[in-house]
């Protein structure tokens, strides 16, 4: 139903442009489309009310552009969101589509970029999920009215969370320290100097070079075992260091979004299944 992605560099411009095709829908023209895809369950009315609104798609995910991940995901994302949106949609409640299928996209993007960035352990309770997308608009909002200082309390307050937990979070996003840094106390002593040096001897870096030396063996042995498509998508998606999207290999083998899901999936339990034979046979 959501228009392709072009799978060409600037794919991102192009799918702008695409989008910009479809129509927008008056009030009364979208009432009346809901109303046969509702009761009639007609799939070119849904197809009309998701296109009319995957700029607004765009919209939303535009907002989630500071969290490092790519925009074509977020929009995807999103107009799964919007999909799941028409889909449950009543139009006789008296709200226009897009104020109801805004709380599904945002929740799906929310969801996305919680995922990505489960590395660094980001709660996923309703209280941690509204820090975690609000703690730097509350911030910059506080800082403004401070001319410029922080204020944690305030923060905190404006957020109705506790001081620990908006200095807990900020520390989770922040991610990183300087080993260089002067630790509290001065007298020159720095994070670098209380680190061990816990380096391998060469034993035990032959045998870690051994071991990595079966492991890409066994991996590549795993990986030719697939077939065409499973091997496309592990090397473009799952060990790229710029994986493809979902979207542009769906396009690359006419297939769908949840197909290349499916396909990812089956050919990681493959991986894994070889990969714990050529363990267990040594």
């Amino acid at each position: 139903m959501v228009a392709r992605l072009p799978v060409v560099a600037d794919s991102l411009a192009l799918y702008l442009a695409e989008i910009r095709k479809f129509t927008l829908l008056s009030e009364e023209e979208e009432h009346r489309t809901a109303i046969a895809f509702y009761e009639k369950k007609d799939l070119r009315a849904a197809h009309t009310l998701i296109t009319s609104n995957l700029r607004f798609v765009v919209r939303v995910a535009y907002e989630y552009r500071h969290y490092g991940l790519k925009m074509l995901d977020l929009i995807q994302e999103g107009n799964i969101g919007l999909m799941m949106a028409v889909k449950k949609y009543n139009p006789f409640k008296g709200v226009r589509l897009i104020s109801y299928a805004v709380w599904w996209i945002r929740a799906y993007i929310q969801n996305h970029v919680i995922s990505a960035w489960s590395l660094l352990k980001i709660g996923t309770t309703q209280a941690q999920r509204k820090l975690f997308f609000k703690l730097r608009e509350a911030r910059n909002a506080i800082r403004h009215l401070n001319g410029g200082e922080d204020d944690l309390q305030s923060t905190a307050r404006s957020l109705n969370v506790s001081d620990s937990e908006v200095v807990e979070m900020e520390q989770r996003l922040r991610g990183e320290c300087s080993l260089d840094a002067e630790l509290p106390g001065g007298e020159g002593v720095t994070g670098l100097d209380g680190l061990v040096d816990d380096r391998m001897n060469q034993e035990e870096l032959l045998s870690e070079c051994q071991l990595q030396r079966k492991l890409r063996t066994d991996v590549a042995t795993a990986v030719s075992a697939l077939n065409e498509k499973e091997r496309f998508v592990i090397e473009h998606r799952v060990s790229a260091d710029t994986p493809l999207t979902l979207q542009e290999i769906a396009s690359r083998f006419s297939i769908s979004r949840e197909r290349v899901r499916q396909i990812e999936e089956a050919a990681l339990k493959k991986l894994k299944l070889s990969l714990v034979s050529a363990v267990a046979a040594v």
